[in-house]
């Protein structure tokens, strides 16, 4: 059997191989589909100069797919199951948390990206959160959004497993 990839498959080879490949395969098609997206919008504004929760919305996103992915390619539990494991990583504490905890990692540039983005008035009162914890989690999801529109991937890679590891798990 062969897969989207290209690669040769064996009865042996496993669920879990297949798993990783089609989210690479993902991925692969996801940056293809989003280069005429993200061109668009670099090429009539500076990322710089977007507004601050703007960053934060396609953040947001970016964040949520990969935590999606990375719970899909780790188990094959039922849609509830990775759901509930999500809210462990997307909620604003957590947020807030990974954020505190990555900050001294973030370049200067980095950290006014996010200063911006938790000095922004969003005009949205938090229902499961804090205002504070709902500030920084702003902030993390603009410096996101950021790395992403401004096609800084590898940074935005390096931030993601910063954001995922063991140590943002005890969090």
């Amino acid at each position: 059997m062969q897969c989207l990839a290209g690669i040769r498959l064996d009865a042996d080879f496993g669920y879990f191989n297949l798993l990783k490949i089609r989210c690479f395969v993902l991925e692969e098609v996801f940056k293809e589909v989003i280069k005429e997206f993200n061109k668009e919008i670099t090429d009539k504004k500076d990322p710089s100069q977007i507004n601050p929760l703007v960053l934060a919305y396609i953040g947001d996103a970016v964040y949520e797919l990969y935590i999606r992915a990375l719970l899909v390619s780790r188990s094959n539990a039922h849609v509830h199951k990775l759901h509930v494991d999500s809210i462990k990583f997307v909620k604003a504490k957590a947020q807030s948390d990974i954020l505190h905890r990555i900050m001294g990692n973030l370049t200067e540039e980095e950290q006014d990206i996010v200063r911006r983005g938790r000095n922004a008035k969003s005009g949205t009162i938090p229902k499961n959160a804090d205002v504070t914890e709902y500030k920084y989690a702003t902030g993390f999801e603009s410096l996101i959004g950021y790395l992403y529109l401004t096609h800084a991937y590898d940074r935005l890679v390096e931030v993601l497993k910063m954001a995922v590891s063991e140590d943002a798990a005890q969090s």
